[in-house]
Formats: structure tokens, C-alpha cells, sequence
């Protein structure tokens, strides 16, 4: 396990059960972004994956989106 599963455990934990939009999610990453710009770049790279990872979530690559 990664040191950063522990937010994303935490995440889970907390909201497993939340259905929420991705206009929600994209408010709140934003928000993230407003507070720490310092990880923008991490934050831009995970909205792109998630823009572009396919609804088969068996078919995931790991594909590098650099910009």
C-alpha cells in the first residue's frame, strides 16, 4: 500500500455510498486546486485520465497523458 492510500481509503470509508456529478467533482477538484496550486499539474494529468479512461474499466492501460 501506498502512503497516499490512506486518503483514498479514507475517501471510501467516508463516502462509498455518495453518488455525486462529475460537475460536483470538477467544482470540487477546482476548489483543491485554488487552495494548493502547487499540485495543479497532478490534479489537470487525473482530470485528464478520468476524461479519457474507457467506461471498461477491465480495458485500463496506464496510459502517460503528458501534456
Amino acid at each position: 500500500m501506498y502512503f497516499t492510500d490512506r486518503g483514498l481509503d479514507e475517501l471510501e470509508d467516508a463516502r462509498a455510498d455518495d453518488e455525486v456529478s462529475i460537475a460536483w467533482l470538477v467544482d470540487r477538484m477546482r476548489e483543491f486546486i485554488d487552495l494548493h496550486p502547487e499540485h495543479e499539474v497532478a490534479i489537470e494529468r487525473f482530470a485528464s485520465h478520468l476524461a479519457r479512461v474507457e467506461d471498461d474499466a477491465d480495458d485500463v492501460t496506464g496510459e502517460s497523458f503528458d501534456e
